[in-house]
């Protein structure tokens, strides 16, 4: 039996505003602003509901229900119809607001005893590739994972990576949160010869990996209505034989929900395709239809599915991590948002910590992408936005809004900020030796500087303080301009080395209480 695996990914971002600079002054003329007010003036709630009413109608809601009626079709016969939706976070925020009646189709979908739910990052988001060791990766799918269980009561066993992101580690830290089985890609460049249909293992690591069979999936998700394809017209009949012809143990076909009735819309076919789909696939009696976790269960690991970080993959562009940092102006704004996490963490604030994860959504930076070719126009398909300039002034107004909201937050009790901060190693003060040796002493906050201050060698302090280096990454990184004011003063004393540094241990103790 070949194993024939749905897995539909079901997301939807929130949009920025382009106008929040001019609604946040606005509402700031009109009383005094809370932090949910930066919020509503970032994300272009407007458009959000329009494009979620607009999905709902045309694919949610329809294309469910033809799916349920599949499942309740099957229901008590030994080979059934079964799918899986892997939903993100943010969009079950916004289906609750603006269209509760597809939280319930789905709820309906999973009563049959016959749907999967897949976990993943709860904003959809690019947290893999957030310092340090994989901590944001973990905080958001446990958030999603708890909010499935919520919802819809599900336990997840099967989990996939934003946009199918992978490579060891990542597969390493999803299995250490008690993952059974990764969905990613099937590369052709880390497949070689061998074939995305069977079942992988993950490297040092007992993690089931099955991989996505993209040609047989795009037929669908990118060719179905396209007259120009040789295949045109795709039809329910023609392709369970193109399945039934494929040799191997698993067909793990993953596409883009809004395929039905959103990409391809209904006139195209793609509900009746839906439909029939199940029936003609059963048809072939060496063709059985599995979620993810029974596929992976039921088959033999074949072969080690070695990915190293240095070539990361996804299920976009160019099957890399380019589709979302292939250029200087995602970099860069990638590296505005990251470098906050210290302080969003530090601050311990709810809301400023929601912010900053709406805003490591990864469409945010998929629109900023500048590719070419047929790749620039599924980039421009999916953008709200003029171009990719005008998608990353939107976003750093974003980040560049939440972070004046961290400095102001910051400058009420700068000294608890310091103390609490974990800045990342290249973030902290490093000590070094007049010739430039490294002493192997650093300070990631303000209580770390206090007990490297009692240990490091008087001419390293002499020479930081000398050249005012202390100085500047108290004032610049902790944000501490007072204590980087008073520490000057004791710099400028004629007083010995030794001195000084008993005047500034006592001078942190004292701020630090």
């Amino acid at each position: 039996m070949t194993d024939v695996v749905f897995v539909f990914e079901v997301h939807q971002p929130y949009r920025l505003d382009r106008r929040a600079y001019e609604k946040i002054i606005s509402k700031s003329m009109r009383g005094v602003l809370e932090l949910k007010d930066l919020e509503e003036a970032v994300l272009d709630q407007g458009l959000n509901k329009i494009v979620i009413e607009r999905a709902a109608k045309k694919c949610y809601i329809p294309a469910t229900k033809i799916i349920i009626d599949g499942l309740n079709e099957f229901k008590n016969q030994e080979r059934r119809f079964k799918v899986s939706f892997s939903i993100s976070g943010v969009l079950i925020e916004q289906l609750f607001k603006w269209t509760p009646e597809v939280i319930d189709v789905f709820s309906k979908a999973y009563e049959t005893g016959a749907v999967e739910f897949i976990g993943q990052t709860y904003y959809h988001s690019l947290a893999a590739f957030i310092p340090p060791d994989f901590e944001e990766l973990r905080e958001q799918f446990e958030e999603h994972r708890r909010l499935m269980k919520e919802v819809f009561g599900a336990e997840l066993t099967s989990a996939e990576n934003t946009e199918f992101i992978y490579n060891n580690d990542i597969a390493y830290a999803i299995y250490n949160m008690g993952y059974k089985t990764i969905l990613t890609e099937g590369v052709d460049w880390i497949l070689g010869w061998r074939s995305p249909n069977y079942v992988y293992r993950g490297y040092l690591c007992d993690v089931k990996v099955l991989t996505r069979n993209y040609r047989l999936s795009d037929d669908v998700g990118y060719r179905f209505s396209d007259k120009n394809w040789d295949q045109y017209p795709l039809t329910a009949d023609k392709y369970a034989a193109w399945l039934a012809a494929t040799p191997g143990d698993v067909i793990l076909l993953a596409i883009d929900y809004e395929t039905f009735g959103e990409h391809h819309w209904p006139e195209s076919g793609i509900y009746e395709f839906l439909k029939w789909l199940p029936r003609e696939i059963l048809k072939w009696s060496h063709l059985n239809i599995a979620t993810p976790h029974e596929a992976s269960s039921r088959n033999t690991a074949r072969d080690i599915y070695d990915v190293p970080p240095w070539r990361t993959i996804s299920w976009a562009d160019e099957r890399d991590v380019s589709a979302w940092l292939g250029n200087y102006m995602q970099f860069n704004s990638f590296k505005m948002l990251t470098d906050l996490r210290p302080y969003i963490y530090a601050l311990g604030d709810p809301g400023v910590k929601r912010l900053w994860k709406l805003l490591t959504i990864s469409d945010h930076y998929y629109y900023i992408a500048t590719k070419f070719g047929s790749i620039e126009q599924v980039h421009s398909y999916f953008s709200p936005y003029k171009n990719a300039a005008d998608a990353y002034a939107i976003l750093v107004q974003a980040i560049s809004m939440l972070a004046k909201t961290i400095a102001d937050y910051i400058s009420r009790n700068p000294v608890k900020v310091a103390a609490a901060i974990q800045l990342p190693v290249e973030k902290a003060f490093h000590f070094t030796l007049p010739n430039g040796e490294y002493t192997g002493l650093y300070a990631r906050n303000l209580i770390e500087l206090l007990h490297r201050l009692i240990e490091v060698p008087s001419e390293s302090l002499n020479y930081h303080l000398n050249r005012g280096d202390l100085q500047s990454w108290m004032r610049h990184v902790l944000l501490l301009n007072e204590l980087a004011d008073e520490l000057s003063e004791v710099v400028k004393e004629s007083l010995s080395i030794e001195e000084k540094r008993a005047a500034l241990i006592k001078l942190i103790k004292s701020i630090l209480g």
